[in-house]
């Protein structure tokens, strides 16, 4: 393990203080003279280790006949990890024995203090000693997404509690038979609720128009820049100038960004590399690099002699809706270590590349909505909403062709001023941009590579689409949806248009061949694909790449719920992990229910808890389905505060309760968490649920619900607190072509 470590992650240690990266610690202690009664347990500081309580330590797992391991994965920037060795007797009435001396610390990887014995006294004052290795190795969390094999070969999950990170199946736990059994009216309609008017019924609005509003333009639509070609809109498809709704000139609220400005963004610099492997994958021989990413997963190959990587999607129908594998699922938690990446990747500009129809637009959306839930300052620039703000919406096919000099001039003066506003919003603090127009020419790219020179990295993901069938279904939602057509009352007119149109971009399209690129081939079926990955390093661009091979547009519901109402909601009481009470029951068998009539004829569909027993009672009831149980879905852990009441912190802890009631989104319960750490557990399960093909039921908590309705919603961070999830209610999240649905269905009151 000490040499998993790429020569890219050392170089962006080098120059980022490890930025993105994470530590690797295993722990070994070896003693062949120990009776096997004696089991090697490690506790310590929360939430590393787990619990500083004996009760709760955390068994090192048998390696061989003397040699016991365990293994964690831990931030670089982590607090100081603090933690003993004890031995834990069979017997339970026989005392823990923890081992002498002081306690161990590991700081940023290095650890205090003499780390070859740990001593333990026995009765009798027997003395037994064990020799400890301790050893901290830098990993990139690129390596650890991508490589699953490596992972499971290398890596054991955690546990607390004797509950690993994610369960299968597990053993149901029984609700009481006495409690009254309620159904539901055949009507599913009748329990449905209005959404909240912040919702995610992002299907009913263009995506392009929820993108950046132009700064270069007035409040009411124009143009600083008044030197349109006057060829460049002299094809409407309605004739009129006024039809295009373009104001006059006295109507103008001049705008004009200093494009004199100049920028530099440290730490910039191009990449040499071509993708990244780890070095575990070289066990598999030179013919071909095979890295199994999990259950069900895309592979991830790579030829020795290619440069790019090709991910083969294609998936029998035996492992489509496979579960995810637990050491999957602990692996992909990996990635979720660092709101930023190293500095090369703070100002990253991702240049969307591809034909009409092709999804660029839906998958720039959709890319901007996860990286701004994890924290990255991101905004969507769309030229085609430049375009029609500058020169109307009634352009014609001829308007798109190459050799109409005045159109080809339009089309670019408007993707330079998208790009300069771009730019001048990074210079301001912005983190990553997403270009999304069609760029499909070289001179296009180059010009855009030419602007971003010394400002910001620039990575074209190209969206490529062979199949007419799928290709036909998204011209005709471009005609419903896009503003382009708003106004053409024959809908197979604008059909017939948008074809003409695209046969122009076709005559002079070229592929990217320079630079660095991610393309997507093929992957909108949601039956396969390829993923080709060329000249890609860093933290935040292998995090794009793992998000982009996860995700397709298979039309699917998420059902979002909390669990029934528990006995600490009856008390008022945070945290714990009691039973639900009589009418949490009552709402288990409503739940099951719903889920039964909802889902009936989705035989692939799972049901999703946490490994809190409230969580688990209420999807007791519920038959027919695999049940999952994810560690991830845990409540917010409230530390200290852990089954107290919020006048009691306000009455005792008043400095915390202020804390709290100030800034509830970065607020840290003592030996707790977050809503921020929060969100970074919960990216894994985010992958997981956009990998998934068939309807996933999510019983969890109010915390953890929240943060993940944010996602799909595309809430901001700072409203993920306040966001209202109340008890006996589904929130029905309906993913798809057109973009993401809700619907809240309230069962009991």
């Amino acid at each position: 393990m000490g040499s998993s470590a790429s020569k890219n992650t050392e170089e962006e240690e080098e120059g980022s203080n490890g930025g993105g990266g994470q530590l690797y610690v295993s722990l070994k202690m070896e003693n062949s003279k120990v009776e096997g009664e004696l089991t090697p347990h490690v506790y310590g500081s929360v939430p590393v280790i787990g619990s500083w309580d004996p009760s709760k330590a955390l068994p090192l797992q048998r390696e061989s006949a003397s040699i016991s391991e365990l293994s964690f994965v831990v931030p670089p920037d982590h607090e100081t990890l603090d933690f003993k060795f004890l031995l834990k007797p069979k017997d339970r009435d026989t005392p823990y024995i923890v081992e002498e001396g002081e306690n161990r610390l590991l700081t940023g990887g290095s650890l205090q203090g003499d780390a070859r014995v740990a001593l333990f006294k026995l009765e009798g004052d027997v003395v037994v000693e064990f020799r400890v290795f301790i050893k901290a190795d830098r990993v990139s969390p690129f390596d650890l997404a991508a490589s699953w094999r490596a992972y499971r070969e290398n890596l054991q999950p955690s546990t607390v509690r004797g509950i690993p990170d994610v369960s299968i199946n597990p053993d149901p736990t029984a609700v009481d038979e006495n409690c009254p059994s309620e159904s539901l009216e055949l009507d599913l309609e009748h329990y449905e609720v209005p959404a909240p008017a912040a919702s995610a019924n992002s299907s009913l609005v263009y995506a392009a128009d929820n993108a950046e509003n132009p700064r270069s333009l007035s409040a009411s639509g124009s143009f600083v820049n008044d030197n349109t070609p006057k060829a460049a809109s002299s094809s409407p498809r309605v004739s009129g100038a006024s039809v295009d709704g373009s104001p006059s000139a006295k109507d103008m609220n001049i705008i004009v960004p200093d494009s004199s400005d100049s920028y530099s963004a440290s730490g910039v610099g191009e990449s040499k590399s071509v993708g990244i492997l780890s070095p575990f994958q070289l066990r598999d021989g030179q013919r071909g690099l095979f890295v199994d990413r999990g259950v069900g997963s895309p592979r991830l190959v790579k030829s020795v002699s290619a440069s790019s990587f090709l991910a083969d999607l294609k998936l029998d129908a035996q492992i489509k809706n496979s579960m995810p594998a637990a050491a999957g699922a602990v692996a992909a938690a990996a990635v979720a270590d660092q709101m930023l990446g190293p500095k090369e990747d703070r100002h990253l500009a991702i240049v969307l590349v591809g034909l009409p129809a092709r999804g660029k637009t839906f998958t720039a959306a959709k890319l901007t909505r996860y990286l701004r839930w994890l924290g990255h300052d991101t905004k969507h620039f769309n030229v085609g909403k430049y375009r029609r703000l500058k020169h109307g919406v009634n352009m014609s096919a001829d308007f798109f062709r190459a050799d109409n000099p005045e159109g080809v001039e339009a089309r670019t003066e408007v993707a330079a001023l998208a790009m300069e506003d771009m730019i001048a919003w990074m210079q301001e603090g912005g983190q990553v941009g997403i270009f999304d127009a069609t760029n499909s020419t070289r001179a296009r790219r180059n010009m855009l590579m030419k602007m971003a020179e010394g400002k910001c990295k620039i990575i074209f993901l190209e969206t490529i689409c062979n199949d007419e069938r799928i290709i036909e279904r998204n011209i005709r939602l471009k005609i419903q949806q896009s503003p382009d057509y708003a106004e053409e009352t024959d809908f197979e007119a604008g059909v017939r248009d948008f074809r003409d149109r695209l046969a122009n971009y076709e005559r002079v399209y070229e592929p990217v061949e320079e630079g660095s690129y991610i393309k997507m081939i093929d992957m909108v079926s949601g039956n396969g694909g390829q993923i080709q990955v060329n000249n890609i390093s860093g933290y935040l661009p292998g995090r794009i790449v793992f998000f982009l091979v996860n995700t397709h547009l298979t039309p699917r519901p998420i059902l979002l719920t909390r669990h029934g109402e528990s006995m600490d909601n009856v008390r008022g009481r945070t945290g714990g992990d009691s039973v639900i009470s009589e009418s949490g029951k009552i709402y288990a068998k409503k739940l099951a229910n719903f889920v039964e009539k909802r889902l009936k004829n989705e035989k692939a569909a799972s049901i999703w808890t946490s490994t809190l027993q409230r969580t688990i009672m209420t999807a007791s009831s519920i038959v027919g389905f695999p049940k999952v149980q994810w560690r991830a879905l845990d409540e917010i852990n409230s530390g200290v505060c852990d089954g107290m009441t919020y006048e009691e912190i306000k009455k005792n802890m008043p400095e915390e309760y202020e804390s709290r009631r100030k800034d509830k989104l970065r607020y840290r319960y003592p030996r707790g968490e977050s809503y921020l750490d929060v969100i970074q557990r919960l990216e894994p399960v985010i992958i997981e649920l956009e990998r998934q093909r068939a309807p996933v039921v999510v019983i969890s908590h109010q915390a953890v619900l929240r943060a993940l309705y944010a996602y799909f919603a595309d809430r901001p961070l700072k409203e993920i607190p306040q966001i209202e999830m109340p008890l006996h209610t589904i929130i029905e999240i309906q993913m798809g072509v057109s973009g993401v649905q809700e619907k809240r269905y309230k069962l009991m009151d």
